[in-house]
């Protein structure tokens, strides 16, 4: 396959943004095509300043692309999705928090994340396929509300056990997996990821 139509992965990173040791970053620099969403420099809890960096980093990248998220980069894509008609190949969608029940201390509360337009967490089929990778033991969601969200995105629920936030806090670094899901991803579609 020549490299105009291998797809661009797309990177959307959660609230943290960047984080160097982060799986995100590790996989990004694994990719032959890649953009990342980049941190924002206000706004920083505003859903709308959020797809908005989303797609203005969409719109830059011609020929296909493939949706990586983690944590609040799934409702961000998820979010896009729904206003949004540029094609997506796919999305790997990678342990959704639950922005409708209250987090731990020192996350945003319900009604900061309500002010600020993350909820109510969109229920509709996303417009191309999808993977939920949820974790059983995620502080920021319980798995029955993952995969409520997950059936109702028409996404292929995958359980990855005890992995956490499945961030550095929770030893995630390299997460090799997400290699595996996005290869995966891409042969559902036909594109080949490297």
């Amino acid at each position: 396959m020549n490299s105009v139509s291998q797809p661009t992965v797309v990177i959307v990173p959660g609230l943290r943004d960047h984080v160097a040791d982060h799986w995100q970053t590790l996989l990004a620099g694994t990719l032959d095509k890649v953009a990342i969403v980049p941190p924002l420099e206000r706004d920083g809890l505003s859903l709308a300043a959020r797809v908005a960096a989303l797609d203005a980093v969409l719109v830059d990248i011609e020929g296909p692309v493939v949706l990586v998220a983690h944590s609040a980069g799934v409702m961000i894509t998820v979010h896009w999705a729904q206003r949004s008609d540029r094609p997506v190949r796919g999305a790997l969608l990678a342990t959704p928090p639950d922005f409708e029940t209250a987090l731990p201390p020192g996350y945003p509360t319900t009604e900061e994340l309500a002010a600020n337009g993350w909820t109510p967490i969109p229920r509709r089929r996303l417009p191309f396929p999808s993977i939920v990778a949820a974790s059983s033991t995620d502080p920021l969601a319980t798995t029955r509300r993952v995969a409520g969200m997950a059936e109702v995105w028409g996404s292929r629920l995958v359980d990855l056990g005890d992995v956490g936030h499945l961030n550095p806090a929770a030893g995630y670094g390299p997460w090799p997996r997400a290699g595996e899901l996005l290869d995966e991803l891409l042969d559902l579609t036909g594109e080949l990821a490297r």
